[in-house]
C-alpha cells in the first residue's frame, strides 16, 4: 500500500469512528470536501476507502445477523459449498448489483 493509500485509509478510519461517536451523519462529506480542496486525488482516494470500510462493516453486519438465525434447513441434507449455481453479483435476483 502506498502512502496515499495509508493516508487515505487511516483518515477514513478516523473518520468513520468521529462520525459514529458523534452522531454526525454529514461528517464524511465535509472531511471529503476539506481534502477535495487541496487535492482531488487524495479525496478520491479517502472516499474509496470510506466505501470500502463501510460496505465492509454492512457486509459483517449481514453475516452476523445470518449466523444468529441459524441454519437455513437444519435438519435437511447438507450441501457443499460451492455445489450450487455461482451467482453474478450484478443480478438482481442474487440480492447484488447496484
Amino acid at each position: 500500500m502506498g502512502i496515499l493509500d495509508e493516508i487515505a485509509d487511516k483518515l477514513a478510519r478516523e473518520t468513520i469512528a468521529v462520525a459514529e461517536k458523534t452522531g454526525d451523519e454529514n461528517l464524511i462529506a465535509e472531511v471529503s470536501k476539506v481534502i477535495g480542496t487541496s487535492s482531488t486525488t487524495t479525496q478520491e482516494a479517502f472516499m474509496t476507502a470510506i466505501r470500502v470500510r463501510l460496505s465492509e462493516k454492512r457486509a459483517r453486519k449481514f453475516l452476523q445477523e445470518k449466523l444468529a438465525k441459524g441454519p437455513i434447513n437444519p435438519d435437511g441434507p447438507k450441501k457443499e459449498l460451492g455445489s450450487g449455481p455461482i451467482l453474478d453479483p450484478m443480478d438482481d435476483s442474487a440480492g447484488g448489483g447496484h
